[in-house]
């Protein structure tokens, strides 16, 4: 007999908490790495990170969707306006890494791998966690 005075469906505080580490940690990171790669002049950018003077655009694209899916996987939680997105944002950002996976394997660039299985977890976690198992209800 269980004597909890939790139900095995109530999640706990420290996955919130754990969670919401999860999500700032992705946040900042993406955030920064979107931010870079958006924002700065494409010369000077491709002195840091060599594909860009390859495929300029790209890095675009990518930069700006690494920023939404920062914004996406904190604001909508921490304002409980539409929190369901956040679990989405988190695996658009899985989707992101596993391209860049892909990407960084084709130009033989295989050091930055494991970066990008790190932040696939990490975001992996964030959905399965926001989806699943401790969802933030939205403001009534």
């Amino acid at each position: 007999m269980n004597t909890s005075s939790s139900s095995p469906s109530t999640p706990s505080r420290g996955l919130h908490v754990t969670l919401w580490v999860a999500q700032l940690l992705l946040a900042v990171t993406f955030g920064m790495a979107g931010g870079m790669k958006a924002l700065t002049p494409i010369d000077p950018l491709a002195e840091t990170l060599p594909w860009v003077a390859d495929s300029p655009g790209l890095a675009r694209f990518v930069g700006t969707c690494e920023l939404a899916g920062a914004v996406g996987v904190v604001l909508p939680a921490a304002t409980r306006i539409a929190p369901a997105l956040t679990p989405l944002a988190a695996a658009g950002l899985g989707v992101v890494m596993v391209l860049a996976a892909g990407f960084h394997a084709m130009r033989g660039e295989f050091s930055m791998i494991p970066v990008n299985v790190a932040l696939l977890a990490l975001a992996a976690f964030v959905a399965w966690g926001r989806w699943k198992k401790a969802p933030i209800r939205p403001k009534s």
